[in-house]
C-alpha cells in the first residue's frame, strides 16, 4: 500500500489528542410537511425525529474518536442551558471526553437546529436554520479556566493539539499563545485549523486553510498554479508556521512543508481529489481533514501520508449527509478500491523560487 497507509491506519489507536475550540451541536428535526397552517402562511410539520450531532470543534473531536483513538477530550465553553445537557450526552455517546467543558451562564451553548421537512416521499429539504451563539470574547475569568484545563491535559499526557476555530469567541490571542507554550514545554504536534489570519499561528506544525481562507490570508485571489504556489510560498515565510494543507474543494489538496528553516526552502506536493462523483455534503468535511491529520501526525505518520489519509477519509464523509464520520475499515476499503494510477498522481516538487502570480 502506498505511503505505508496501513501501518498509519493500525497506530491510530494509540493516539491521545487534545482538541481546543469552539463547540457546537447540530439540532437536526425531520418531518413530513402535508398541509399550510390556518394560522399563517407557513407549513406545519409533523415531526418524525430528531437527530443531535457534535458540530464544529466537536465535529473534528468526533471525528478523531470514531478513528480509534485512544483519547480524545475537547477543550471548549458551554452554556448551562438545555442545549448543554445535550452536547454533554451526544460527546458521551461518541467517545468524546467531556472533561475539558467549562460552563458559562451568561452565553448559550452554541447550536445550529435545522428543520427539514419532506413531501410524500420526495427529498427531504431543509426549511429553516435557527442559531443559537454568541460571538463575544471569553470574559478573563473563564479564559483563565480553559487554559488551566488546557494545562492539565497536557500534563496528564496527550501528544497533539488540535485548534479548531470557528470564530465564536473562544480561540484569543492569550489561548494560541498558551497552546504553542503547551506544544513546546510537552513536544506535541500542534495543527490548526482556523478562519483568522494565519499569521496569529506562528511556530505551528501545520495550519489547513481551505482555498478562501488562504486568499484572505495572503490578500490575493488564488486562481492559477502560480499563484497557488505563491500562496503557500507566503504562508510558510510570511505567517512562520512550519507547513501549511490548502484544502481545494474538487481540486484536492496542495501540501506546503519546510525543507530548511535557515534557507527558507520548501516543498509541495499536489494530492489529488479521491472522490469527484458521488459528493452528495460537503458538510464538515474540512473537519475530518484536520482530524485524521491530526490523529495520523500524533501517531507516528509522516506530514504526506497524515495528509493522504485525511483526503481518503473526507472522500468517504462527502457522499453521506451533515457532520459525517468514518472508521478504519472503511478507510482501508476505500483504498483497496483506488485506483493505482490515481495514487501515482500524488508527486513532490522543490520550491526553489517565488513564483509570479499571472
Amino acid at each position: 500500500m502506498p505511503f505505508n497507509l496501513d501501518n498509519t491506519i493500525s497506530q491510530l489507536q494509540h493516539g491521545r489528542i487534545m482538541v481546543v475550540g469552539d463547540v457546537a451541536i447540530d439540532e437536526m428535526t425531520y418531518g413530513g410537511t402535508a398541509r399550510l397552517s390556518r394560522e399563517a402562511p407557513v407549513l406545519i410539520l409533523n415531526h418524525h425525529h430528531t437527530d443531535i450531532l457534535l458540530g464544529a470543534a466537536g465535529n473534528a473531536a468526533h471525528n478523531i474518536a470514531k478513528l480509534g483513538a485512544k483519547r480524545t477530550v475537547l477543550i471548549a465553553v458551554t452554556g448551562q442551558d438545555y442545549h448543554c445537557s445535550l452536547l454533554h450526552e451526544a460527546m458521551e455517546r461518541d467517545g468524546v471526553d467531556t472533561v475539558g467543558l467549562i460552563a458559562d451562564p451568561d452565553r448559550p451553548t452554541t447550536t445550529k437546529t435545522r428543520i427539514s421537512g419532506m413531501v410524500n416521499q420526495s427529498i427531504t429539504q431543509q426549511i429553516v436554520r435557527i442559531d443559537r451563539e454568541s460571538r463575544e470574547p471569553l470574559p478573563s475569568a473563564l479564559e483563565n479556566k480553559l487554559l488551566d484545563q488546557m494545562t492539565r491535559i497536557a500534563k496528564d499526557g496527550c501528544d497533539a493539539i488540535l485548534l479548531s476555530d470557528y470564530a465564536l469567541g473562544v480561540v484569543s490571542e492569550s489561548v494560541i499563545d498558551h497552546c504553542r507554550a503547551l506544544a513546546k514545554q510537552h513536544q506535541l504536534f500542534w495543527v490548526v485549523d482556523s478562519q483568522q489570519d494565519l499569521g496569529l499561528f506562528a511556530g505551528a506544525d501545520v495550519v489547513t486553510p481551505n482555498l478562501p481562507e488562504a486568499e484572505q490570508t495572503v490578500g490575493f485571489e488564488i486562481q492559477t498554479q502560480e499563484a497557488l504556489l505563491q500562496a503557500g510560498e507566503w504562508i510558510l515565510n510570511k505567517s512562520k508556521v512550519k507547513n501549511a494543507l490548502i484544502t481545494r474543494s474538487s481540486d484536492g489538496m496542495m501540501l506546503f512543508e519546510s525543507v530548511s528553516a535557515e534557507t527558507s526552502a520548501m516543498q509541495y506536493t499536489d494530492i489529488p481529489v479521491f472522490n469527484r462523483s458521488d459528493v452528495f455534503d460537503v458538510t464538515g468535511a474540512g473537519d475530518t481533514v484536520v482530524g485524521s491529520l491530526t490523529l495520523a501526525l500524533a501517531t507516528g505518520a509522516s506530514l504526506l501520508e497524515a495528509a493522504v489519509l485525511g483526503n481518503v477519509a473526507a472522500s468517504i464523509v462527502v457522499r453521506r449527509f451533515g457532520a459525517a464520520t468514518t472508521t478504519p475499515a472503511e478507510i482501508r476499503q476505500t483504498l483497496s478500491e483506488l485506483p493505482e494510477a490515481l495514487m501515482q498522481q500524488i508527486t513532490t516538487h522543490q520550491l526553489i523560487s517565488s513564483p509570479q502570480v499571472s
